[in-house]
């Protein structure tokens, strides 16, 4: 009880009603001039502190239905705070890639183990939608289908905070135009761990298919190192 008074004196009077609410089950938010009275704080304040709620993802504002919460995202949040790194500095990608791939790592078998077969046939059909791509001509590059592989992957992984971080990080690859690689021998290598991986999983070699993830992660790490610096201006 001691920790949770303390967390929510880090909170505007405006979040912590709303996470009262929201802890209720209740979605609505009576109109600006209501809680201004409720809360006994002035309806200037209030518009800065709703729009805070806004930008962070808690709140959503609709003329006609006017204030509602949403159901707790951890990804706005995330997401605006890992561009503003990255503006300050492209360094600080490195640390959130580092960061990520420590996650996937702790949560693969985890997730792994709960695909279901359905799941894994998903799994089978991106591998080969991506050869498909890589062996065309002219080659495409199969990047949507990338993200869809790990996406599926850690789709069984129970952790609000942890999905915010896979999601914000493809965001950022993207970003960072790491999605853009003209490098066919290297795309070939890394579409060919990702079917190891997936035929680990296939035939419930979990270890298998763990090792060779761990393998195309330091594929990725080694390239990403040798492409250009991104500037952000």
């Amino acid at each position: 009880m001691v920790m949770f008074s303390k967390s929510t004196n880090l909170l505007s009077e405006f979040l912590r009603y709303i996470a009262k609410k929201s802890a209720l089950g209740e979605e609505r938010i009576p109109p600006l001039a209501l809680l201004s009275k409720e809360l006994q704080v002035s309806i200037a304040s209030l518009r800065e502190q709703l729009e805070v709620a806004r930008v962070l993802g808690f709140v959503e504002i609709k003329p006609k239905t006017g204030i509602r919460w949403l159901p707790y995202n951890f990804t706005p949040s995330m997401l605006l705070s890992v561009y503003y790194s990255i503006t300050i500095s492209p360094d600080y990608f490195d640390q959130f890639r580092d960061f990520r791939n420590h996650l996937e790592a702790a949560y693969f078998m985890e997730s792994a183990a709960k695909l279901t077969r359905n799941d894994i046939e998903k799994l089978d059909q991106i591998v080969k939608d991506a050869e498909e791509k890589i062996l065309s001509n002219p080659p495409q590059l199969p990047h949507p289908e990338h993200r869809e592989f790990h996406a599926t992957i850690f789709s069984k992984t129970q952790n609000t905070f942890a999905q915010s971080v896979f999601s914000v990080y493809w965001d950022v690859y993207e970003y960072q135009g790491y999605a853009i690689i003209n490098d066919l021998d290297y795309l070939k290598r890394v579409w060919h761990y990702h079917r190891l991986v997936m035929e680990g999983i296939q035939t419930g070699n979990l270890n298998q298919s763990f090792d060779a993830f761990l393998e195309h992660k330091d594929l990725m790490i080694k390239n990403n190192k040798n492409q250009p610096s991104q500037r952000f201006e």
